[in-house]
């Protein structure tokens, strides 16, 4: 393992994370990387493994510094969504070329968490600094931060204020601070019917006129129009299935998908039983399925985000924009024990060929690391 010369800075730490091949689930060599950078900072080390196929085994780490005084968490993801074909040069062999660092992971979020970890090796704390890492955040998530939460329970560790890593920057570093995220639900509806020949429909039962009656009243569905602080819910069918290859079979099972993103004025039960209430209405024998992957949140604007925005403006010179926008991540279940906000790097290039992050921008978000951890443990 090479190591950078100095933990101060963020670039040599970025790839040397970006070295390591960390595909969804990471395991291994990446947290052996990172366990070596925090140990001569003053970091106690915790790595531990839990579940089993098919969502696991995955690895995580808790990481922590510090022994009394207010507890702020940095929360990050050491796997990467696979790298496809086509990179200029390899998505796991580093490569600056002008004034950008190639790899993947360099925004989403290696990145990042190098630059907390230049951060933290440059900025005495007199409270409680950890870094909690997760080696399934772009996975199915079962066993990542939620085995994490678990984790500091057993151990009576709970944050006070938490940062999630990702990246959030829209159009320049610093421009938008996520306080909140939609909830998201998958569902599964599979309608039955009997086969049998066209030309004898009383003999058969065609499921597919009852699924389409059932999308028909799904999608006249008005969840809410949104609030101060969320866009409105929506449901969207994402795949429709029968697998019929005869013209003259009425098929046996006709199957669909939903995908619902929901904000802060619904629940993922309540949304559930509303589709199964729809579906059931029009095909009393449909099988439907649920997979809930997280709440919506938000974290009311106030000490939090305004220190975090303080941080941004006196290095970037603008107060980032509060925002609920994107998908799901990890600090849906951290909002469960503590105050939580996101912010880190300009998300353009996140799951991308040729994925790269600015080094000028790299610089930036350490120096506002270090700014949020004087800030946090001097409250």
């Amino acid at each position: 393992m090479k190591m950078p010369a100095t933990l101060t800075d963020p670039v040599a730490l970025a790839e040397a994370l970006i070295a390591c091949e960390s595909v969804t689930p990471a395991t291994g060599h990446v947290f052996d990387t990172v366990e070596a950078l925090l140990a001569p900072l003053g970091f106690a080390v915790d790595r531990f493994t839990v579940g089993e196929a098919p969502d696991g085994p995955v690895e995580n780490m808790i990481a922590v510094r510090g022994t009394g005084g207010t507890h702020f968490a940095f929360a990050g993801h050491l796997d990467v969504v696979p790298p496809g074909e086509g990179w200029t040069s390899g998505a796991f062999s580093p490569e600056i070329r002008g004034d950008l660092l190639h790899g993947r992971g360099a925004v989403d979020m290696k990145g990042a968490i190098a630059a907390f970890i230049a951060a933290a090796a440059r900025t005495p704390s007199d409270g409680i600094v950890s870094l909690l890492l997760t080696g399934d955040e772009e996975g199915p998530a079962i066993y990542g931060t939620r085995a994490i939460l678990d984790r500091l329970a057993e151990r009576g560790l709970k944050p006070d204020l938490c940062l999630v890593g990702e990246p959030t920057s829209a159009d320049r570093l610093g421009d938008t601070l996520k306080i909140g995220r939609r909830g998201s639900v998958n569902i599964w509806i599979e309608v039955p019917g009997r086969q049998g020949h066209v030309a004898y429909p009383q003999l058969a039962d065609n499921p597919i006129p009852k699924l389409v009656a059932a999308l028909a009243a799904i999608d006249a569905i008005t969840l809410d129009h949104g609030n101060d602080w969320f866009q409105p819910s929506n449901i969207e069918v994402t795949d429709i299935t029968v697998g019929n290859p005869a013209t003259n079979v009425i098929p046996a099972r006709a199957t669909a998908r939903l995908s619902i993103r929901f904000n802060d004025e619904q629940h993922g039960p309540d949304l559930v039983r509303l589709i199964e209430r729809t579906v059931h209405a029009h095909a009393p024998a449909a099988k439907v399925e649920a997979r809930i992957s997280g709440e919506a949140f938000l974290t009311e604007p106030g000490a939090l985000s305004a220190m975090v925005s303080a941080a941004v403006l006196a290095r970037t010179g603008i107060t980032p924009a509060l925002s609920t926008t994107g998908g799901t991540s990890d600090a849906r279940f951290i909002s469960a024990i503590c105050p939580v906000v996101e912010f880190g790097l300009i998300n353009a290039t996140m799951h991308k060929l040729d994925e790269a992050v600015a080094i000028d921008d790299l610089a930036a978000l350490t120096d506002i690391y270090a700014d949020i951890i004087t800030r946090a443990t001097r409250a």
